[in-house]
This record gives C-alpha cells, structure tokens and sequence, in this order.
C-alpha cells in the first residue's frame, strides 16, 4: 500500500468473533498458550544450509509473527551428521546460531510460539552414512542405508535428545519430531522397511519402540514445560504401510510416552498419491485427522491443502482438528492471518499448491526455496518494497501475472501508476490456466490482483490497446512493456489446414475439437491441454470423493496405507488424443519435479499416448504425416492443437527502446519459454522494488 492512500478495515475483534470464531481462539497447551489456531507448519527453505541462513531465517518467521500466526514450526533440523540435512543443531555453536531466529520472533511478537522440526532423514539421506533399521532402499534413495546395531540405535536416541535439549537452549518453544513420509522414525514403524527380529523389530509392539523411546528421551531432556509434537503419518499413502488400529495405538502410546501434540501427515515422499498439488481438494485429509482426533486426548494438528481462513475455520467447526496447519499459504502471504483479523480476505495472496518455487526448488537440489505468487518468501532481506522518495509516473502495458506484479508493487511503493491492456479482463495467460480441471486456483490469484489494483490506486484502463505514439504523448517517466508472448507457429507444410487450432482457441472453446486429436508439443501447455481435451465429469480438484475414486484412496474404510487393494477409477475420455513432441526424450520430463509425474500419470490413465522423437512431414485432408522413431506414421485425426511454444511480443518495446532509456520489459515479452509466470512475476518484483 502507498504510504499516502488510506485503507478501511473493519473492527479486527468483531470480524474475528463472527467469521472466525474457531481459528481465533487460543488453546492451552501444558503450561503454554497458543494464541490462535494457526500454525505456519513446517518447509525446508534451503535457507538453513547457508552461511548467512540464520539472519534471513529470522527475519523470514519474524515476518509472520508480525502476521498473526500462532504456532511456526521451522524447516527440518538434523540432529547429527547421519540425518543426511546439511543443518544440524548439536552444540552451542549452533545453538547461537539458532538463538538469532527465535529471539527475532519473540521481539516481533512475544505471543507467538515457535519449534524447531527435528528431521532425520534415515535411507532419504543423500550419503553413503544413512542409517535405517534394516538395509531396505527406497525406490527414490540413493543408497542402501546401513543398519543400526544395538550401539547405533543408542546414538541416534542420545542425540535426538541433545538436539532438543540444544533447542530449548536456543530459545525455541517446543520441537516437532517427524515420524512420517519414508524418514528414519517411520521406517523402524512399516514391516516391509523393518526387518528386524530384535526387540526394535517383528511385532508391531516392537517397531513402535524405537519413535517411543525418542519422545521420551526428548520429554526427559527438555523437561514438562516444553511442546513436544510428534508428526504421525495418519495415512501412509503407501502400499503395506500402517493399518489404521497401528496408527491409533501408536497416537496413544505416543501421548503416554509425554508427546504435548500429535501432528498429522499423510504420505510418504515415494507414495504415488498427490497430497499437496493444487489437482488435490482443499482439506481433502482432514476428516482422517478428525476420527483420530476422537481417539486421543491431546490436541490434534491437522494440515495438507488448506489455503484460507474460511477453509481452516470449517475443518475446525467439524471437529477434525485441535489446530490447523498452514505452510504454504504463509509463504504466499505473511500476512494471512492478520487480512483474516481485519476483514480483508479478499487482499489475501492465496497458495495455489502449485509447488514452482517451493517444493520443486526443496526437492530439486541447491535452490532456495520461495514463491511464485510471492517472490519476497524467504527473500525478505534482499527484495523489500520501501516507500519512494522520488514518486514516478509509470506506464505498464499488459495485464497479465508479470504486468499485475510489477505495477502493483510500484503503486504500493508510493509511484503513480497507468496499467494497459486490450484485452477486457486482467490476467493474461493466468485465464487460460484457470480453465484447465485441476488448476481452478489460479481464480484465487486473479482475484488478489484485482483487488491490489483497487488497494493500491492502480488507474487500470481494459479494453484498450495502445500504441508508441500514445505512450510518448503520455508524459510517463517509465515505461514498462508486458504484453506477453504470440504462440508459435511452425513450419509444417499444411499448417492452415481447417483442423488446425491454436491453443488458445481450444482452451477457450473459441474453435470445435474432434473426436481424434493430435496435440504438437508436450510442454506445460500441451499437458494442460491434453487434461482439458480429455476431462469427463467432475474436477476431481473441487470433490473429495471424485478425487479420492481417482487415486484409489479409500477414506472410508483406511486400509492399510489407506490404497491398498483400491484401484484408482478415471472417467473415460471422450476422446483420442495423441501428445507428441520432437524431443526424444520422455514426454513430460520437463514438469515440475514434484507434480509432473502426477500429470504423466493421470493422462496415461486417460489413454492419452504419449509420444517422443516425431518429426512432422505436413497435414492434409487425411490428417498429421509424421516421422516416429524414423518410421513413417500417418495419424488419422479430427483436429490439430498447436502447443508448438510461443515467442515474445516486443514489437512495441522496440518502436520505444531506441527513443528513450525508460523502457523495460517484463515477463513473457522478455522471455517466453515455457510460459513461466514463476519467473515473470520475480523479475517484475524486484524492477518494480527499484523503480
């Protein structure tokens, strides 16, 4: 917000008496209170690992202390060299280190708690010293770990109670054991990863000892005044994982044993069931955490897909959950709880699970981790939206993500602000995404931008095309060119056929699609379109039910893992389609780490065919001539998507660029590969922080 425009919010109390009674209440836990129902659960930023991690951490949970959260658990800390993170807490050295984080969210807000995780990764770790209770490799690990002996195991306890008792030092609140998703604690608890015919191993008695025996190593290190939550996983998502009366009877022992919270999770990282991706419906696992929150008589945490105040206060009016874990949403916006408080839920910058910049960069190697529709998570030290002292006039000309980030953040920094497009609704590329089943949440960020171009004073002119001499005539002092991409036309013989459509036409429905579809190009649009072409029924993303049918989940009866024995059931697609690309190798590679095999996935149980090294010849009244693997193929299709890539649409910037040093360009009209919105709104962020 420009420090000269005034904002009208509601009473703070009264908007959360009435719209959120649940979510804002506080909750006693031991001799502590938690002073609302939220919690910022935990992430592996990347910040831990580095030199100067600590400052930026601190400054990253501070920033959401400000907000309003109650609970924050930090990303996963080793409690020694074998738990495979490069951050460990072990001695006092580290202790200071960690000292600099909590320190900063007690001085932002007294009331607000934060715990470290403590993360042993087990066979997940990246080095040949993993550890496991048996010599069983996951099928996403590098090694085979070692097995513990009877020695090994009593270093492991010792040292997940010195970590804890190193975090109490540091200042922390509690600590968050995870005993779930395929790390150390859960492995010693699953048969098929346990193998052991010792006293940590058989009988289920036996391999729940040793995740027991932690929580009470930790509770006597750490003493009664400190929160100790343990992280179960409540559904393995896993064939042969826990069976629902091993999850209770572990709940209860755990609460014996002196664990303050249980904290509910639900998968293994190797399972093949989405749980986080925006295809998954919000709160879809809450109602699991809820039959064990019955069960056991500490608070029960529950999380996964929820993105609102709305949703979280629901889950909590059901009775599914004591507290509500939020994650990602704290990344998208700091302050979603405070916006919840005073009545502005419409300024909140929603998650949308699409897991660019955060999951794909956790579980793609030495990226630090942030957010695509908020580039300033975990960058907060270095991309900060100070009030200008040397107000501009700006033109920005496109509405799309790029466009909407920059002159919104310039608006809020004090500048003046003309935003262009011919188009009559903003959002560019983000309305043909929010079209696709399974990415209905893109609405949610089209929706925050709108209002931030009221909040912010934005003059928005739609409908309206602009040309250079309208942009020289307009006196601005910068000129901000975000007119996006044209879609790529390639040169096959026949391109003009009838039965060729671009994507946008097929997207928005604009040209008919046949019964025998040929898609060229298997990028991020071409799947986008393949899953439109092919969608039957409900958007599994909007119905619990739909969406549990489709990846064999069964809620109701949780067998063991919660899938086993349920085959997954997919509406038929009403049509044929091929997906086909030039490169030779697998179609799909190039989607998100974290998300692009449920797509792979979901389209090869649509009998979508998938198809690499096609080289196109030309297209005529018999359809799509091609090469396959050099072998000649004429595809007998209705219809042609072209999904062939897009260029940038800079001519307007290059009748400006030569006349004047103020022009700049943004977003998919600086680079169009790929139509990436998660590098088009973080160069838009930080031109428009220096503007």
């Amino acid at each position: 917000m420009s420090p000269n425009k005034e904002r009208n919010t509601t009473n703070p109390m009264s908007a959360t008496q009435t719209k959120y009674p649940r979510l804002f209440s506080p909750l006693q836990v031991g001799k502590v209170t938690i002073k609302n129902r939220s919690i910022m659960g935990s992430m592996h930023t990347g910040l831990e690992e580095l030199d100067d991690g600590h400052i930026r951490m601190a400054e990253f949970f501070a920033e959401r202390a400000r907000g309003g959260i109650g609970l924050i658990i930090t990303g996963g800390i080793s409690p020694n060299e074998e738990g495979g993170l490069g951050a460990k807490l072990s001695n006092a050295d580290e202790v200071a280190r960690h000292k600099v984080i909590t320190d900063a969210v007690h001085a932002a807000d007294p009331d607000v708690r934060i715990c470290m995780q403590v993360l042993h990764t087990g066979p997940l770790a990246p080095h040949d010293k993993c550890v496991a209770p048996s010599p069983v490799r996951s099928p996403i690990a590098r090694y085979v770990p070692n097995e513990l002996d009877e020695n090994g195991i009593e270093k492991q306890l010792s040292d997940f109670a010195n970590c804890a008792r190193c975090a109490k030092d540091a200042g922390y609140d509690g600590v968050e054991i995870i005993g779930s998703a395929g790390y150390l604690l859960s492995t010693f608890l699953v048969q098929k990863t346990n193998l052991r015919t010792d006293k940590w191993g058989g009988s289920y008695e036996n391999r729940m000892r040793f995740p027991l025996e932690v929580v009470r190593r930790v509770r006597a290190a750490v003493g009664d005044d400190f929160i100790v939550i343990f992280r179960i996983a409540a559904m393995d998502m896993l064939q042969g994982g826990m069976s629902w009366d091993e999850i209770v009877q572990l709940a209860q022992e755990l609460e014996k044993a002196g664990v303050s919270i249980i904290s509910t999770h639900f998968t293994w990282h190797e399972s093949a069931v989405p749980t986080i991706a925006t295809m998954v419906p919000r709160a879809a696992f809450t109602s699991v955490t809820g039959r064990l929150k019955k069960l056991v008589s500490v608070p029960v945490i529950t999380s996964n897909r929820i993105n609102m105040p709305d949703v979280a206060e629901a889950v909590l009016a059901r009775g599914d959950a004591d507290l509500v874990s939020m994650a990602r949403p704290m990344l998208a916006d700091s302050q979603l709880m405070k916006k919840a408080a005073e009545g502005r839920e419409d300024e909140i910058n929603t998650c949308i699970a699409c897991n660019q910049a955060c999951l794909d960069h956790t579980f793609g190697g030495n990226q630090e981790v942030s957010c695509l529709v908020n580039p300033r998570a975990c960058h907060e030290t270095q991309l900060v939206y100070k009030p200008t002292t040397a107000p501009k006039r700006i033109a920005v000309v496109g509405a799309g993500p790029a466009g909407l980030a920059y002159c919104t953040i310039a608006a809020e920094r004090g500048h003046t602000v003309d935003l262009f497009d011919q188009s009559d609704e903003i959002g560019g590329q983000f309305n043909l995404a929010k079209r696709i089943p399974g990415k209905e949440e893109f609405h949610e960020t089209l929706r925050y931008f709108k209002r931030q171009l009221e909040v912010t004073g934005v003059r928005v002119s739609l409908g309206q095309p602009v040309d250079a001499d309208f942009l020289r005539s307009g006196g601005y002092d910068e000129i901000v060119i975000a007119t996006g991409i044209r879609p790529r036309v390639p040169d096959i013989e026949g391109i003009d056929h009838p039965s060729v459509i671009g994507y946008i036409d097929a997207i928005k429905g604009a040209k008919p699609v046949g019964d025998r579809v040929a898609i060229i190009g298997a990028g991020g649009i071409g799947f986008d379109v393949a899953e439109l072409i092919t969608h039957a029924g409900k958007s599994s993303a909007l119905d619990i039910d739909t969406f549990a049918k489709e990846w064999g989940i069964d809620f109701a009866n949780h067998p063991r893992g919660g899938v086993t024995g349920i085959e997954p059931v997919v509406e038929a697609s009403p049509r044929e389609v091929w997906l086909l690309q030039r490169k030779s190798s697998g179609v799909g590679r190039g989607l998100g780490k974290t998300t692009g095999w449920t797509h792979r996935l979901t389209l090869n149980r649509k009998g979508v065919r998938m198809i690499p090294s096609v080289s196109y010849q030309r297209i005529d009244d018999y359809g799509l001539h091609c090469l396959i693997d050099g072998e000649p193929k004429t595809l007998e299709v209705d219809t042609i998507i072209l999904c062939a890539g897009q260029d940038p649409l800079r001519d307007l910037h290059d009748e400006l660029v030569n006349e004047s040093a103020h022009v700049s360009l943004v977003g998919g009209a600086f680079e169009a590969s790929e139509l990436d919105a998660k590098r088009a709104i973080n160069q838009a962020a930080y031109l428009a922080a220096q503007v």
